[in-house]
C-alpha cells in the first residue's frame, strides 16, 4: 500500500524579570504555553535579553531594538557589539547573546539540508524498524513519525512489556507525535513468539488510534507487526 528548541538588587531584578509584565508580555511563559512559533521576533529577542530596564519591559526594549533595524532579523544580525550597547539596558553580556543567537541562525541556513528517509510503503517502514525489533524476547510498541512529504522525522518507543503483550497508550503516542510536529504515524510492535497473526486487540487498538488521529489531522497510515525477519502490514491486509 502506498502512503500518501548586590543581594537585594539581584532579588529585585529577578522579581521584575518574572512577575513585572502583563500576561502578554511574558515571552518565556508564552513559548512554554503556546510553542515557539507563537512568538513574535521581538518576543524571541526578549527571551535572549532576559530583562528590561526600570519602566521598560524586556519586550518593549526588544521592539525598540528591532525598530532601529527596520524590524529585520537579517539587519539586526549585522549589528556590531558597540551598536547594540548603545541601547539603554544592553551591556556586553546581552549584546553578545543577541549576536551569538543570530549567528547560529545564519549558520543553520548555510547547512545543507539533510535528506530524510522517505517511506513509500510498508516494506520501507519495516526495513527501517526491523533492527530495533527483530531479536527481542519481549514486546515493544514503537511509532515512526513522518512529515507531510512522508520523510521520517523521528522514531520513539512508547512502551515495553513481556512476552504476552505491551500497552499502546494513545495519550503518550499522540503527545509524542505532536511535539515533533508529525503529519503521519506508522505504528509498530513485535511478536516474540514469531506469530505474525494480528490479534483482535491489535486490530481494535489500531482502529481506535486511526480514528483519534483523524480528529487531530495526525493520520495513522499503518500498523506493522514484526516477527523475526518478517512483518504483517494491517493496511496492506485491509484491516484498517
Amino acid at each position: 500500500m502506498a502512503y500518501p528548541v548586590f543581594l537585594f538588587m539581584v532579588k529585585l531584578k529577578q522579581k521584575r524579570r518574572i512577575t513585572g509584565f502583563a500576561v502578554d508580555d511574558q515571552p518565556r511563559e508564552k513559548l512554554i504555553r503556546e510553542g515557539r512559533r507563537s512568538l513574535s521576533d521581538a518576543e524571541l529577542i526578549a527571551i535572549l535579553i532576559g530583562s528590561g530596564t526600570a519602566g521598560v519591559s524586556v519586550v518593549k526594549l526588544s521592539q525598540s531594538i528591532l525598530g532601529q533595524y527596520d524590524h529585520s532579523l537579517s539587519e539586526l544580525g549585522r549589528a556590531s557589539l558597540d551598536e547594540l550597547k548603545n541601547f539603554h539596558g544592553i551591556g556586553d553580556a546581552k549584546a553578545v547573546t543577541i549576536i551569538a543567537a543570530l549567528e547560529i541562525g545564519r549558520r543553520r541556513k548555510e547547512e545543507p539540508d539533510q535528506k530524510k528517509p522517505v517511506i513509500t510503503c510498508a516494506r520501507d517502514a519495516f526495513e527501517m524498524m526491523h533492527p530495533a525489533l527483530a531479536d527481542l524476547n519481549h514486546e515493544e510498541f514503537w511509532i515512526m513519525m513522518l512529515n507531510s512529504a512522508n520523510g521520517v522525522i523521528g522514531k520513539a518507543m512508547i512502551s515495553k512489556g513481556g512476552r504476552a503483550g505491551t500497552i499502546a497508550d494513545p495519550k503518550i503516542i499522540f503527545k509524542t507525535a505532536l511535539e515533533r510536529n508529525a503529519a503521519y504515524l506508522i505504528l509498530f510492535h513485535n511478536h516474540p513468539s514469531g506469530n505474525l497473526k494480528a490479534s483482535d486487540e491489535d486490530i481494535r487498538i489500531t482502529k481506535k488510534l486511526v480514528e483519534a488521529g483523524k480528529t487531530m489531522d495526525l493520520f495513522v497510515l499503518d500498523h506493522l507487526i514484526v516477527a523475526g525477519g518478517s512483518y504483517l502490514s494491517l493496511a496492506d491486509e485491509g484491516m484498517i
